[in-house]
C-alpha cells in the first residue's frame, strides 16, 4: 500500500529524515516507534503532503506521490490523525465529522455520518451536537479518528494517539483500530509509544537521529530494543 524509498527531508539546512526506507503492506498495521525528536512526525507530515522531501520516492498503490498535493492525497486515500488531534472545537461533533467527507470530494457533502463510525466509536453518537472544544481528550481523540475514517481512506496515518489519554480509552481506541483493519482492508502506520498498542502492530520501524535502525515482526520485539527506542 505504501513504499517509502531512499527519504531525506530538510528544515533548512537541518537533515532531519535520513535515507528513510519504509513498507506498509495491504491490511495490515506498521508501527513507528522511538523517542521525542527522532523524526517520526515529520516522516507523517511528509507522507500526507506537509512536507517536500529533498530526495526519495514515497509511492501509494505503487503510484508515485511526491508532486501530490495533500488534498490530492487525501483523495487517493490518505487519512491523517495529527499529533495533537486537531479538532475543531467550535463546531459540534457532528460538523467536525463532516468536514472528514471533504476527502471523498465536491459532492461527499450529501452523504451522511455512516452508522459503522457509530459502531466503532458508540459515545461519539450520544454527543452529536456537543461542541468538540467540550469533549474529553479521550473522546476528541475518538473524534479525530472517526473524522479521518469517513473520508474512507486506504492507508490511515496516527502519530501518537494515545498520547494524554486515560487507559481505558486506549484500550477502546486499541480495538477500534483492530476491527477498522478487519472489517475494511484498511492499512495503518501508526506512530506510538504506548508498549501495548505498539504489539498490536504486524510489523515496527525503529527510528533514531532521523534514519530507520531496526524493524521486525512485533512479536519478535525485545526487550532490548524496547528500552533503546520506548523506555523514557
Amino acid at each position: 500500500m505504501l513504499k517509502v524509498s531512499n527519504l531525506n527531508v530538510y528544515y533548512g539546512e537541518s537533515h532531519i529524515l535520513r535515507n528513510v526506507d519504509m513498507t506498509v503492506p495491504d491490511s495490515k498495521m506498521v508501527c513507528l516507534i522511538g523517542r521525542n525528536g527522532v523524526g517520526k512526525t515529520t516522516l507523517m507530515k511528509t507522507i500526507m503532503g506537509l512536507m517536500k522531501p529533498r530526495t526519495g520516492t514515497i509511492a501509494l498503490a505503487d503510484e508515485i506521490i511526491n508532486n501530490k498535493s495533500t488534498d490530492k492525497r487525501a483523495r487517493m486515500g490518505i487519512g491523517y490523525v495529527p499529533q495533537g488531534r486537531e479538532i475543531i472545537p467550535r463546531l459540534t461533533v457532528k460538523e467536525n465529522l463532516l468536514l472528514g467527507l471533504e476527502a471523498r470530494g465536491s459532492n461527499s457533502r450529501k452523504q451522511e455520518i455512516s452508522e459503522e463510525i457509530f459502531e466503532l466509536f458508540p459515545v461519539l453518537k450520544t454527543m452529536l451536537s456537543r461542541m468538540g472544544g467540550d469533549l474529553s481528550g479521550g473522546q476528541q481523540q475518538q473524534l479525530a479518528i472517526a473524522r479521518a475514517l469517513m473520508g474512507k481512506p486506504r492507508l490511515l496515518l496516527l502519530d501518537e494517539p494515545t498520547e494524554g489519554i486515560q487507559p481505558s480509552i486506549i484500550l477502546e481506541i486499541e480495538s477500534a483500530v483492530r476491527q477498522i483493519i478487519k472489517a475494511t482492508g484498511i492499512s495503518v502506520l501508526l506512530v506510538e509509544q504506548h508498549l501495548h498498542f505498539v504489539r498490536q502492530a504486524d510489523w515496527y520501524y525503529a527510528m533514531q537521529k532521523g534514519g530507520i535502525v531496526a524493524s521486525g515482526t512485533t512479536s519478535e520485539l525485545s526487550q532490548d530494543v524496547i528500552q533503546k527506542f520506548l523506555a523514557v
